[in-house]
């Protein structure tokens, strides 16, 4: 859209339009327009400051292609605040924004490894489950370790179970002994059974 005088706009595909600089942006942001929206958050990607405004935008934005405009902005800032905003979508209403942020959360992994072990004790089993999910892309050495726990102190079968997935494809032999005793803990679990033997045949296997 395009100011053609005051209070007026005329439609003018996807080329930028207005003021680029901070504090215009920020106000396009309120656009009612979605182009102007999205190059609003796509041009806010090169300012750091732009984190807070980008997640209150992102939790009333209903565009989804606004939405992935601004997560793809964040992704760019990356700093803790934009980490920490992604997190909470974790728990979001929106079922776009939940799966949309475990996967912008896998993508800047290492940003993310100094928030697992609180992700890993929320209250939120689906929360849990979610951070187990992280894991699988996540290069720290830390990452047998927090499965482990998971299997020793989780009291979620279902949160039981995605470590024991994910230990079946990076578990190494040091995890043998939680695997049974999870095994052993749920040992009514169908599943738990299944994803247990599985998670110790390939273990074995890569010795």
């Amino acid at each position: 859209m395009k100011k053609s005088g005051k209070g007026e706009y005329k439609k003018e595909g996807e080329k930028r339009i207005g003021n680029r600089d901070f504090e215009d942006l920020i106000l396009q942001l309120k656009s009612p327009f979605p182009t102007e929206r999205r190059w609003a958050a796509r041009d806010l990607a090169e300012f750091p400051e732009a984190s807070c405004y980008l997640l209150d935008c992102l939790k009333g934005e209903k565009d989804i292609s606004v939405q992935e405009v601004i997560i793809s902005s964040l992704i760019k800032i990356g700093d803790n605040v934009a980490v920490t905003g992604l997190i909470d979508l974790l728990k979001s209403d929106d079922a776009y924004l939940r799966n949309a942020a475990i996967e912008v959360l896998k993508g800047v992994s290492e940003k993310i490894s100094p928030y697992i072990e609180k992700l890993l004790h929320d209250s939120d089993p689906d929360i849990r489950i979610f951070a187990v999910n992280i894991l699988e892309s996540l290069r720290n050495p830390n990452v047998i370790r927090w499965l482990i726990e998971v299997l020793e102190n989780d009291e979620n079968v279902n949160v039981c179970s995605t470590a024991l997935d994910l230990l079946a494809e990076v578990g190494t032999e040091e995890a043998i002994s939680s695997i049974k005793k999870v095994k052993e803990r749920f040992k009514d679990e169908q599943y738990i059974q299944f994803a247990a033997d599985l998670a110790l045949r390939r273990i074995y296997g890569r010795g």
